[in-house]
C-alpha cells in the first residue's frame, strides 16, 4: 500500500507552545494526516517484552533511560537522585519491571503465582532473577510441592541448592558425629556407647534445623499489623542470616544483623534443648534395659542427667552452632563460593559438601570438649578413678 503525499500548510493561529498543521484537501484520493504536537507529556509504551511496562517522558527533560522512574514536569528528586526514599522507590520500580519482563517472556501473569510472591512483585521487593529461579524450580514436582510451604519457598528462592545442602548435612551427620566421638574417646568408645548414642540422636534431630534456620531467605512474609510492638517490628525486619546478601532495594543495618544472630540463637536453644531431651530420654531407657539384662553392668553405667544435658546442649547450639552455620551459609557459601562457581553447580555442590562435612566434624569435637568442660560428661578414666 502506498501513501500519497499531502500538501500541508501551518495554521496562522498556532501558539508558540503548540504547532498545528492543517492539510489542504486536493480533489484526488490521497490519505491526509492531521498532526498536532504539544508540550504536554507524551507516553511511550515499551512493547518489546511486556505490555505492563510504561515509560513516560515529561516535558522538562524526562529521560526514558534514566533510573528516575518518577520523572515528570519539574522533577521531584534532587539532581543526583541520592535521597534514600527516592533510591528505594527507584529500586522497587526496577525490581517490578524486571519481574514483569520475566513473566511476560514466560507467558505467565501474576495471577498464576502464589499470592505472597505476587504481592512481593507488586511491592517491588524482589527482582527478576528471583522469578526466574521460581519458574525453574516449579518444573520439578518435588520442588513445586515443597514451595507450598512458606519457609521452604523463601529458602529455595534464595538458594536453589538448599535442599541438596539439607541432604548433605543429614546424610553425613551420623558418620561424622560417630567418627568425632571415636576420635575423642578412642578405647573408651564402646564403654561410653550410651553417651555416644545420645550425641548421635541429638545430632540427627538438630542437623536439619541447623541448615534450615540460618539459611538465607527471600522474604515473602506479609507486613506486620500496625498494633505490633516495637520488639516484634525490630525482629521482623531482621534477616534470617546475619551475613546474607540483601536484595536490590533492601538493606540491613548492623543492629538488624545482630538481631538475626540473637533471634536464631533463641530458636536453636529451643531446638537443642528439645532434641537433647529426646536423646537423653532414649539413652536412659537403653541404659535401664541393659541393667535389667546384665546385672554386672549396673554399677558401671549411670543414667545421663536429662535436665543439665538438655540445657547445656541448648546453650551450645545457640552459641557455637549458631555462629558457625551463620558464617558457613552467609559468608563462605553465599558470598564466596556461589559468585565464583554459580555456573558450575556440580563443583559448587562438591565443595559445599566438603565444607559442611568439615564443619559438622568440628562441631562434634567442640561438643565433646564442651560437655566435659561443664561437667555433664566425664571420661571413662575419671569415672574409674572415682
Amino acid at each position: 500500500m502506498s501513501i500519497a503525499a499531502c500538501l500541508l500548510t501551518p495554521s496562522p493561529l498556532s501558539s508558540p507552545s503548540s504547532l498545528t498543521i492543517t492539510p489542504k484537501f486536493p480533489t484526488t484520493f490521497p490519505l491526509h494526516l492531521h498532526l498536532r504536537l504539544s508540550s504536554s507529556a507524551t507516553c511511550l509504551r515499551h512493547s518489546r517484552s511486556s505490555p505492563f511496562l510504561t515509560f513516560c517522558a515529561g516535558g522538562d527533560g524526562g529521560d526514558i533511560n534514566s533510573n528516575n522512574n518518577n520523572s515528570g514536569g519539574g522533577g521531584g528528586n534532587d539532581e543526583n537522585g541520592k535521597h534514600r526514599g527516592g533510591d528505594d522507590e527507584n529500586a522497587g520500580d526496577k525490581n517490578r519491571k524486571e519481574a514483569m519482563i520475566v513473566l511476560a517472556e514466560a507467558g505467565r501473569s501474576t495471577e498464576s503465582l502464589p499470592k505472597d510472591l505476587a504481592a512481593a512483585i507488586q511491592a517491588g521487593r524482589i527482582p527478576g532473577s528471583v522469578i526466574e529461579r521460581f519458574l525453574g524450580l516449579e518444573k520439578s514436582g518435588l520442588m513445586r510441592w515443597l514451595m507450598q510451604f512458606g519457609g521452604f519457598k523463601e529458602r529455595l528462592l534464595a538458594d536453589d541448592l538448599f535442599l541438596a545442602k539439607v541432604a548433605m548435612e543429614c546424610g553425613v551427620g551420623i558418620f561424622t558425629k560417630t567418627a568425632a566421638e571415636y576420635e575423642r574417646r578412642r578405647e573408651n568408645f564402646f564403654k561410653e556407647l550410651e553417651i555416644v548414642f545420645a550425641d548421635v540422636v541429638m545430632a540427627i534431630i538438630a542437623d536439619f534445623m541447623l541448615v534450615y534456620l540460618p539459611a538465607p531467605t527471600v522474604s515473602l512474609r506479609p507486613p506486620l499489623a500496625v498494633s505490633a510492638g516495637a520488639i516484634s517490628k525490630f525482629f521482623y525486619s531482621c534477616p534470617d542470616n546475619a551475613f546474607q546478601v540483601a536484595l536490590p532495594g533492601t538493606s540491613y543495618s548492623l543492629m538488624q544483623r545482630l538481631g538475626a544472630v540473637m533471634r536464631n540463637g533463641a530458636k536453636l536453644f529451643a531446638v537443642g534443648t528439645t532434641s537433647s531431651l529426646v536423646g537423653t530420654a532414649i539413652t536412659n531407657a537403653l541404659i535401664n534395659a541393659r541393667k535389667a539384662v546384665d546385672k554386672t553392668s549396673a554399677a558401671e553405667v549411670e543414667n545421663v542427667p536429662i535436665l543439665s544435658t538438655s540445657v547445656a546442649y541448648g546453650v551450645y547450639m545457640a552459641v557455637s552452632s549458631n555462629l558457625r552455620y551463620q558464617v558457613l551459609a552467609g559468608v563462605i557459601e553465599q558470598r564466596i563460593l556461589e559468585p565464583l562457581l554459580h555456573q558450575h553447580k556440580l563443583m559448587l555442590s562438591a565443595i559445599c559438601f566438603a565444607v559442611r562435612t568439615g564443619n559438622t566434624f568440628l562441631g562434634s569435637l567442640l561438643w565433646v570438649d564442651y560437655a566435659r568442660l561443664v561437667g555433664i560428661q566425664k571420661a571413662h578414666e575419671e569415672d574409674t578413678a572415682a
